[in-house]
């Protein structure tokens, strides 16, 4: 059986509730230190603001550092690579993604000197078609060595051209995890949904379902509405030797009840703590 990771996707949210924010959901006040506070309850969590370049710029290598002193030993930190890499360059080597990308591994490199990295997130945009499949392929091809030389890669689609053999061969031969997602049916993104295993590591985001108001992520799945995926990662577990799971449903606190009933759900017993914290979160979603 593969080792099972569970988090939440980003974590610092420090609005109240009515804004989208976690505080007096999850975390206590607005003083709360809250990546320490986190890492009280999961065991790894999902890096979104390296997306964004207003937040990446202002990045160094010292914003790490500190996430590597304010967390666990065993802490995981999943990273998502940056929307100039994906949405700008569309990881077009002609573009000079890699030369972007390799600037990237260098300013989260401390998390990977400190055994603290996770996966490496490439979320493509929803315009990026299999048809771009070329210039995908010439990316990765130039990547450092998934896994044998300390990396986890994962891709996540965004439109539906990419249901097809040709893309899950590609990452087989690169050890590439395709992330499986939860998400609105009017993505048609459901070819996502299926047990899809192409690394010896693997990768499933909840991004919620709701088609509507804030769209995707203001959403709190049932339990009814999970129980099939606990029969898909017991599939998975079963096949590879890591699996990590984000729960991205993070409006107002949404995905920190999600995950934690998600534990429970998988056979994973809440500590008396993760009970508290989880019944004072799902007195906000009533």
């Amino acid at each position: 059986m593969g080792q099972f990771l569970i988090g939440c996707s980003g974590w610092n949210y420090s609005d109240s509730p009515d804004k989208g924010g976690w505080t007096s959901v999850f975390y206590p006040d607005k003083d709360t230190k809250r990546l320490r506070y986190y890492s009280q309850f999961f065991n790894t969590v999902e890096m979104d603001s390296s997306f964004y370049e207003k937040f990446y710029s202002q990045m160094t290598k010292g914003t790490f550092i500190g996430m590597v002193r304010g967390t666990p030993e065993k802490f995981q930190f999943s990273v998502k690579v940056p929307e100039t890499i994906t949405h700008v360059k569309r990881m077009n080597v002609e573009k000079g993604a890699i030369g972007y990308f390799e600037e990237f591994l260098d300013k989260i490199s401390p998390l990977r000197t400190a055994n603290k990295l996770g996966a490496i997130l490439f979320q493509l945009p929803p315009s990026f078609t299999v048809n771009e499949f070329k210039n995908i392929e010439k990316f990765l091809d130039r990547l450092p060595a998934g896994t044998s030389d300390g990396y986890d890669y994962a891709v996540e689609f965004r439109h539906p051209s990419w249901g097809t053999e040709g893309p899950w061969e590609m990452f087989k031969h690169y050890n590439i995890a395709a992330v499986m997602t939860d998400s609105p049916a009017r993505e048609n993104l459901q070819f996502l949904s299926e047990v899809t295993i192409t690394a010896d590591h693997s990768f499933v985001r909840f991004h919620g379902r709701n088609t509507k108001g804030h769209y995707w992520y203001n959403y709190l799945y049932s339990e009814q509405e999970l129980q099939p995926w606990v029969e898909r990662i017991d599939q998975i577990i079963k096949q590879t030797k890591l699996l990590r799971v984000y729960f991205n449903n993070h409006y107002g606190g949404k995905a920190v009840v999600n995950a934690m009933q998600f534990k429970e759900m998988n056979g994973i017993s809440l500590s008396t703590d993760e009970r508290r914290v989880l019944e004072r979160a799902q007195t906000y979603m009533i």
